[in-house]
Parts: structure tokens; C-alpha cells; sequence
């Protein structure tokens, strides 16, 4: 049965190695729906989240594939109560709409807060799950919404410690 899941790659800084991560689970025919990635806090080790809709056993074969590649540390698949995650939304707004106040308190109620104003609009700022961040986009239109952009899942694995402490050992034997 398909459901999301949450993929944490961790590479080398590489030209390419994201077409090459992606390519993977294109093959699969396995869409991705969100791709976050940064470095760690290892120098020159990078964390890619990759969230997907599919099923366990196709999800276990990529990570064999995508651990296969050179550049790869370790690949891991998570479900969803096995990471603790937030993505950033940011809502553009008409400011006209500040003229009446009840924005104002729509804002703090859903934990927003105002990043920016100009003449014609303002930028508020939220984070939580996807669901949340969508939601709040109905009760922003009347307020003539304006334009609306979402990022990709961040995630921390909540197991992950033994990995990276592994990690980290690997970089103190290269600075020797």
C-alpha cells in the first residue's frame, strides 16, 4: 500500500549527485514530492529529505540502488513517526487588507508571524506540516492573497545518533 514516506540521504558535496539521487527513483517510476537538501553539521557532508508517496518494498530497493552510488554515506527510509519534521510556508498579501485588523488576529492564532511590509503587500511567515500550511491558505484568500510558496520537508531522524556520531569518527580519521 502507497503512503509517504521520508528518504534521508547522506553524500558527499558532489556535481550531479542530485540528478543522480533523482534518476533513481524516476526509474522506480516513484514521483517526489518535496526534495530538501544542506549540509550537516559534518563540513562537506550533505543531508538530502526526500519525502515520496510508495509502498515500503519499492522504497527499500532505491535506498540499495542510491547506497550503491560512490559518493554515498548511508541512505535511509522513515516513516512518518519516525521523524520529527516542519516545512515554511510564506504568503504574500495585499496590504489593504491590514486596514481592518482581522488579520492581525488570524495571524496569531495560527503562529504566523509578518516578515515584511511594503505599499501594496506584506509577507507573512508560517511553518508546520503541509496540511496546516495549505489550510491556512483558505483563511488567507479573502484577505486577497497574492502568491504563496511552500518549502520542502526538514527533518531530524529521531534514531539518527549512532549514524552520526559514526560520521563523525570518519571525520576526525580524515583530519588526521
Amino acid at each position: 500500500m502507497q503512503k509517504e514516506y521520508t528518504v534521508t540521504v547522506y553524500t558527499e558535496d558532489r556535481i550531479g549527485i542530485t540528478n543522480r539521487i533523482t534518476i533513481i527513483f524516476t526509474r522506480r517510476g516513484i514521483n517526489i514530492t518535496s526534495l530538501t537538501t544542506a549540509e550537516t553539521e559534518i563540513p562537506g557532508v550533505f543531508k538530502f529529505i526526500i519525502t515520496v508517496m510508495s509502498t515500503r518494498e519499492k522504497l527499500d530497493k532505491v535506498v540499495g540502488q542510491i547506497e550503491r552510488l560512490i559518493e554515498i554515506h548511508r541512505a535511509f527510509v522513515h516513516e512518518e513517526e519516525e521523524v520529527v519534521y516542519q516545512e515554511l510556508a510564506l504568503y504574500k498579501i495585499s496590504t489593504k487588507s491590514l486596514e481592518s485588523g482581522d488579520i492581525e488576529r488570524l495571524i496569531r492564532d495560527h503562529q504566523a508571524r509578518i516578515l515584511t511590509i511594503t505599499a501594496d503587500y506584506f509577507v507573512i511567515e508560517k511553518t508546520g506540516h503541509q496540511q496546516e500550511l495549505t489550510a491556512f491558505i483558505k483563511k488567507l484568500e479573502p484577505y486577497g492573497l497574492i502568491e504563496y510558496s511552500k518549502s520542502g520537508r526538514v527533518a531530524i531522524v529521531k534514531w539518527s545518533r549512532r549514524f552520526h556520531d559514526h560520521l563523525k569518527e570518519l571525520q576526525a580519521s580524515s583530519e588526521a
